[in-house]
């Protein structure tokens, strides 16, 4: 490349507002700077800190709470609703007792045994703490929080370190999920990050063309979160129309085969616990944060089922939301297969993964984490993205609110139902964005920001031939790569 040339794209110079942000600290990149000198400050160091520093401040926040004293409705006054806490108690992990084999866990096995690998070692803390005096005696629900958190925040720093690996020529797109208001607000309600690291070192293996890898790291995902099976959905799809269904059946295999080796020694030992997670994702009502749940509002609870009683099982709501679920599938499939150039797989995840949050009949706060690597991957334009994460930010402040209800200084529901509906209508616009993006390539700034970049987190789809497909558009060609040195700067 010419001399002077940046080998990556320079966040100052393609968003504005980037560019804008950029004045507080001297304005945009240079005309004559240079790229990829920085002995120390790596574009993967910088987002390594930001992370740190994101995560350092959600710990702040959460710190009323870790103490396990929750009087006087703390856990809503300061926002540090956890779900930790509540059920180290719930489920005698204070007494030793183990996921599964001693107690009903209504989460996947890689998340209980998560929740036990943190009870042990608070555990071993509190046996070292009291005879020796060495070190500082504190509960042992504050320890185990304390545990919990500092497990999420590694694993928030794999996952940082898997969007910087999918993101190409874009190194700084990272930023946007290190700086992430919605890992603040987030990162420490539950469990959630568990997941999100394993779904991206899985799209990292995939994206170096190691689908078996990639195979096995989605099935301990899914092992944690069912949610990354819509990212295997993904992958069919592209590779159905690439006519690479083989090696999508390698990594499908292989997924299998790792949620059967965590799953299948607890299905034996202990059938009933462990189904659980299955049982009360199916009887489970709608919850306060979903659509289904305002439908039911506005109709006094007559709609789909009617009244139920306790643990009654909404058999009417599941039938209409897997119906509505199996037609926007079906929509996302055609859009994939019709569009005028093959997809990347973070728009097909994207696409996806968004529809299920929406359709479905449970989007707790923190599932929103799901969404924002996929979203920083499938479109990396700031506004729009920061703009949705200051609804979900919104959705958590009414929440708490409305829990504490008005007679304790709280919200009424129909606040609780605005930060929800602009929740909803900011994923929806995403949505629509990226939908745009599908079909006129010639938008998608990943594209279009470097030449000859088709999918940097494609692996074998990257570049690959289409086999099968719908489109009878002309064959799509990229625009020109932007100057590197914009005008005026």
């Amino acid at each position: 490349m010419p001399f002077g040339e940046p080998d990556r794209v320079v966040p100052t110079w393609t968003d504005p507002v980037v560019r804008q942000a950029s004045e507080a600290v001297g304005g945009p990149w240079g005309r004559h700077a240079v790229t990829g000198r920085a002995v120390f400050w790596t574009p993967l160091r910088v987002c390594l800190f930001f992370t740190s520093v994101v995560l350092a401040v959600a710990w702040v926040k959460q710190v009323p709470c870790s103490s396990g004293d929750w009087s006087g409705h703390v856990q809503y006054t300061h926002f540090c609703y956890n779900d930790a806490i509540p059920l180290f108690g719930v489920h005698r992990l204070d007494e030793g007792a183990v996921p599964y084999l001693d107690s009903a866990v209504e989460y996947p096995v890689l998340t209980g045994g998560f929740m036990a690998l943190a009870a042990a070692l608070a555990r071993a803390y509190s046996g070292i703490s009291g005879p020796s005096g060495l070190l500082p005696t504190v509960p042992e629900v504050q320890v185990y929080y304390v545990v919990t958190c500092l497990l999420l925040a590694l694993l928030a720093l794999v996952a940082t370190r898997t969007v910087l690996a999918l993101s190409g020529r874009r190194p700084w797109d990272t930023a946007l999920f290190a700086l992430s208001p919605l890992l603040l607000v987030h990162a420490f309600t539950n469990w959630d990050l568990l997941a999100v690291a394993f779904t991206g070192l899985g799209m990292w293996a995939w994206a170096r063309q190691r689908p078996v890898l990639a195979g096995v790291l989605l099935g301990l995902a899914v092992a944690a979160k069912f949610y990354p099976l819509l990212v295997l959905g993904a992958l069919l799809l592209l590779c159905l129309r690439a006519g690479l269904w083989r090696v999508w059946a390698r990594t499908a295999a292989a997924a299998v085969v790792a949620w059967l080796v965590v799953n299948l020694p607890i299905a034996v030992l202990a059938f009933d616990d462990w189904a659980t997670f299955f049982t009360f994702s199916r009887s489970r009502p709608a919850n306060p944060e979903t659509l289904w749940n305002l439908v039911l509002t506005l109709t006094d609870g007559r709609a789909f089922d009617g009244p139920l009683a306790e643990g009654q099982t909404p058999s009417v709501l599941n039938a209409v939301i897997a119906a509505v679920l199996l037609l926007y599938g079906l929509g996302v499939a055609w859009l994939t297969l019709a569009a005028p150039v093959r997809p990347r797989v973070a728009q097909v995840a994207f696409l996806l993964l968004a529809g299920f949050l929406i359709v479905n009949k449970v989007w707790s706060p923190q599932f929103s984490l799901w969404l924002l690597p996929l979203a920083v991957l499938a479109r990396p334009r700031w506004r729009s993205l920061l703009l949705w994460q200051a609804s979900e930010a919104l959705v958590w402040v009414g929440t708490m609110l409305w829990y504490l209800g008005t007679d304790n200084r709280g919200i009424d529901e129909e606040w609780f139902w605005l930060a929800v509906l602009g929740r909803d209508a900011a994923v929806l616009v995403l949505v629509a964005l990226v939908v745009h993006e599908v079909w006129r390539p010639d938008s998608d700034v990943v594209r279009t920001s470097w030449p000859g970049i088709d999918d940097p987190a494609g692996g074998v789809l990257d570049h690959a031939p289409d086999v099968l497909t719908l489109s009878t558009s002309r064959p799509y060609r990229a625009a020109a790569r932007p100057r590197a040195v914009p005008d005026g700067r």
